[in-house]
């Protein structure tokens, strides 16, 4: 007769891993204080191992190595706690936009848009407007005016595809 201690020495593995087999039925209980049956223990054991060996036993997973990442609560709550600080900072910029303290880069494409076309309308009578207000301008002169005209229409009309160069530039110099 022997000790769970001397069993686990007798079959080379620790004190747990006999509970462990011992709960789960594979090795007998034993019969009293201190009355594990040497032989017989050894036998299930090596009946357990040849199961194993046969996949006829499912070998028992040490704690973690069952699939299960042992953080994973861990983990969870800290992607709750990212997902909650994301939730909390959209939620206030949604408030900073309605109080018009900030305003979406979309708004202001959109605002491009209607402001481009507006002001290259008036861009395409100035030059028509100044041939009947003032006569005495030459063509010449009326030409230069129309160039001039037409520099600042192009400028505005690329500003809109320049939003987001110039956006990035506000963020560098901001910082």
């Amino acid at each position: 007769m022997a000790t769970q201690i001397e069993i686990a020495k007798h079959l080379d593995l620790t004190d747990r891993q006999v509970r462990n087999l011992l709960s789960d039925g594979v090795l007998p209980g034993s019969k009293g204080r201190g009355g594990f049956d040497v032989d017989a223990c050894r036998e299930a054991y090596i009946r357990y191992l040849r199961g194993l060996g046969n996949a006829q036993v499912k070998p028992e997973a040490p704690p973690g190595e069952d699939g299960i990442d042992p953080l994973v609560e861990y983990k969870l709550l800290e992607e709750r706690r990212g997902l909650t600080a994301a939730q909390r900072i959209s939620v206030e910029m949604k408030n900073e936009v309605d109080a018009k303290r900030l305003i979406p880069a979309g708004f202001i494409t959109f605002a491009f848009a209607k402001f481009i076309p507006a002001a290259g309308s008036i861009f395409d009578t100035v030059v028509m407007t100044l041939r009947r207000r003032h006569p005495d301008l030459t063509p010449g002169q009326l030409d230069s005016i129309n160039r001039e005209l037409t520099k600042a229409r192009n400028t505005i009309a690329q500003a809109a595809e320049r939003l987001p160069e110039w956006h990035d530039e506000f963020i560098d110099q901001s910082n």
